[in-house]
């Protein structure tokens, strides 16, 4: 049940602390005097937009706090949060709208997420507004009101099939998608993958081939390099190196006696001997069997070139990275043939999902038809003690071209005022007055099956007037004996049966007009209610109904 709503620096509300006390309590005031400002204020404690528009003061946050007594109340929430934030008979749910727009929320003093405090304050109050009235023509809220009525687990059972089917579908038609465009690449990658399968490709080789062509494009010099290099160590004329080596040993040798240091200059000759011999070996060898073979250079350049081609081909360099490319290539090859049996496999759970979304679907309108009948029922005495003693309702339940989030069904609610009239969809044939007393007595039966706290009314009772304005206050007063009823009323009718009664007024101050609340009691009610019966003030026969009403 609310208690209490404090709310400061809100549209014309500088600051204002509301007591409700539990019944039935009326809000009246003239048009304009900020009665909708009250239920925009609990509109933001249940999750609604957060507006720096609202801020009287744009200098000052604004802030909006409610006070409930939720003793034996049960939330359907976390329930770490519930252990954290409740107390045991109390709950203190606050909004802030900062000068920066920036938006909080609290429960019991402590910051939680906007989706939590809307979700704990909307299942505390109920705000039915004259507007809500057009959603009894709107399929998804038909359907959800059936739901409101039966057992909850048919339609979580459907949800969730629904869901698991939906993903699967949407799963397969990812993997069909990219069946479709892998299967018109999948020839240009095969025929990519077999070219460098067949290329043959080893690390390493560019480089030695390289190097091959290298010797075989300048053949002729390096043999003639290598000759003439053996030529000068130990050619036919004089001037040989070698021979030339010779001699100079020789030299040594007959003073070698003579002086000390000629024995190691020998030796060094000698050494340097050894080693030019072998090198004029070694170019003796390379002269010898040096042979030149243009076949081969043929087939080192062609094989180059094919190397060239499909690094050029492919946008990089060297055989390592074409062979990355091909072991991409043959595994993206083998993904396709894995999604080929994927797909196979996902078409089946597909099928499956279908069949277990159809039953679940069965199961589901079975359970609506039957909280039909129950709303069928239970809604015509009410209809009748609103003022429609001929009233006739029912529901139908047609089934959908396609499976939705909602179920495979839609609900028509047909009704007919008059004795002897054809059942027609209530949305062609109600009037607004009738409407209103639908939706009123719709939320009478649910908010009494689901023990509602606390329902606020915003003008529902538009559209109605004279006895059924009685019938429709003595309908909330018979409400409030099981739950907090607040209505905010224009019909004196309504105003005469509440328990409870505040007034919205406004106050023109220095700089600028503000709204205030306060309760009225006693003769300040038939004055009010006489009020809105005449005029202000009000005639001495106009206090004489007021009085005969409050009754």
């Amino acid at each position: 049940m609310l208690n209490s709503l404090h709310i400061e620096n809100y549209a014309l509300i500088q600051k204002t602390d509301i007591s409700f006390a539990p019944g039935f309590v009326v809000i009246t005031g003239e048009t304009g005097a900020g009665k909708s400002i009250l239920l925009g204020a609990l509109g933001m404690l249940m999750g609604g937009r957060a507006d720096t528009a609202v801020l009287a003061d744009k200098e000052c946050k604004c802030v909006v706090e409610a006070v409930f007594d939720i003793t034996g109340f049960s939330f359907d929430i976390d329930p770490s949060l519930t252990d954290e934030l409740m107390c045991e008979d109390q709950l203190i749910l606050r909004r802030e709208i900062l000068p920066t727009g920036r938006s909080r929320a609290f429960a019991n003093d402590m910051p939680v997420p906007l989706k939590v405090l809307g979700s704990m304050a909307s299942q505390l109050v109920d705000i039915h507004s004259q507007n809500e009235t057009a959603q009894l023509s709107n399929p998804t809220f038909r359907l959800a009101l059936l739901d409101s009525l039966g057992d909850a687990v048919p339609l979580a059972r459907y949800q969730s099939a629904f869901a698991h089917y939906h993903n699967l579908k949407v799963e397969l038609e990812r993997l069909t998608s990219e069946e479709t465009k892998n299967r018109r690449e999948q020839d240009f990658m095969q025929f990519q993958l077999d070219e460098l399968v067949n290329a043959r490709l080893v690390v390493g080789e560019q480089e030695t081939l390289e190097q091959e062509l290298q010797i075989l494009e300048h053949a002729e010099a390096i043999r003639d390099g290598y000759g003439e290099a053996a030529s000068i160590l130990d050619g036919d004329d004089d001037y040989a190196v070698l021979m030339r080596l010779r001699d100079a040993k020789s030299a040594l040798s007959r003073i070698a006696s003579y002086h000390p240091d000629t024995e190691e200059l020998l030796k060094r000759l000698d050494s340097s001997f050894i080693e030019l011999d072998d090198i004029n070996s070694c170019l003796q060898h390379v002269v010898s069997n040096f042979n030149y073979d243009s076949g081969r250079q043929q087939e080192v350049e062609e094989r180059l070139a094919e190397l060239y081609r499909l690094e050029k081909k492919h946008g990089v360099d060297g055989e390592e990275a074409l062979l990355t490319i091909r072991d991409d290539l043959d595994d993206r090859l083998q993904s396709i043939a894995s999604k080929d049996e994927r797909i196979k496999s996902l078409m089946e759970d597909v099928d499956a999902a279908f069949t277990a979304m159809q039953s679940s679907a069965d199961a589901l309108a079975a359970e609506r038809r039957k909280a039909g009948k129950i709303l069928s029922e239970s809604i015509l005495p009410t209809l009748h003690s609103l003022g429609m003693p001929e009233a006739r309702f029912a529901v139908e339940l047609l089934p959908s071209d396609i499976y939705m989030h909602e179920g495979h069904e839609t609900a028509v609610f047909l009704f007919n005022a008059n004795r002897g009239g054809e059942l027609r969809d209530m949305s062609t044939v109600a009037s607004g007055g009738e409407k209103s007393r639908l939706m009123l007595a719709v939320k009478s039966m649910v908010n009494t099956r689901r023990m509602m706290p606390t329902v606020v009314f915003d003008e529902i009772d538009t559209g109605v007037s004279g006895d059924i304005s009685v019938a429709v206050g003595t309908m909330m007063r018979r409400m409030a004996e099981t739950m907090q009823v607040v209505a905010i009323t224009h019909l004196p009718q309504i105003a005469a049966r509440g328990t409870h009664h505040l007034k919205v007024y406004k106050e023109t101050q220095s700089d600028r007009t503000v709204s205030r609340i306060r309760e009225l009691t006693g003769d300040e009610r038939v004055v009010e209610v006489a009020t809105m019966l005449s005029n202000d003030p009000p005639t001495a026969a106009a206090m004489q109904t007021a009085k005969e009403l409050m009754v």
